[in-house]
This record gives structure tokens, sequence and C-alpha cells, in this order.
């Protein structure tokens, strides 16, 4: 599973950002519109509510998971998650326990 959550973290910081960067370069930093845009109707404002909850969601679970699990660099996924979105921090969470767990299979069955 390591392997397929590190593709799909891959393929979750490039595909969003590069809409948001073509976007950009089409509208340049003009956030009033990115607002207007985000609400500018109800179909793109149930996405963006749905999408916010689901980071919250997910650094609650990040930090609470990760904390149970004695992960390191829990700031990566849920910097990811912030600055990219739930499609990049949720499969970078996901590699990374996975590394941390078998890490941790390896010290009991060496």
């Amino acid at each position: 599973m390591k392997k397929t959550y590190l593709i799909l973290a891959v393929l979750g910081f490039i595909l969003p950002l590069w809409q948001f960067v073509s976007w950009l370069f089409e509208f340049g930093l003009d956030v009033p519109l990115l607002f207007k845009s985000i609400t500018e109707d109800r179909l793109s404002l149930f996405a963006w509510l749905d999408v916010i909850i689901s980071a919250v969601v997910l650094v609650i679970f990040i930090v609470y998971e990760g904390r149970k699990q004695s992960m390191p660099r829990l700031w990566m996924p849920i910097a990811g998650t912030l600055c990219v979105g739930v499609s990049f921090g949720l499969p970078l969470f996901l590699f990374l326990r996975e590394i941390h767990l078998e890490k941790i299979r390896c010290r009991i069955h060496p």
C-alpha cells in the first residue's frame, strides 16, 4: 500500500495545484474574485464547504492517530492539507504511517 499511497499523494498534489496555478496565471492573485468564484453558486459553495469540513476532520485525525502511533513529522501532512488539500494530505499521512508501522514491525521482528 505504501507505493499506492505515494502515487496518490503525488497525484493529489499535482492535479489540484495544476488547476489553481492555471487560474492564477489567468486572473492573478485576485482574492475577491477567488471568493466570488467560490461562493458564486450553491454547488460551488457546497463543494468548498465539503472540502473545508473534510480538511478539519483530517487534521484532527492526523493529530490523534499520529500521536497514538508516536509518529514523527505530523506537520508535513497537516501543512499539505492546508496548502494543497485533502487530496494530498490524506495519502501523504497514510504513506508516512505505513513507513512508521513498517519500522515498528522491523524492530519487533528483525
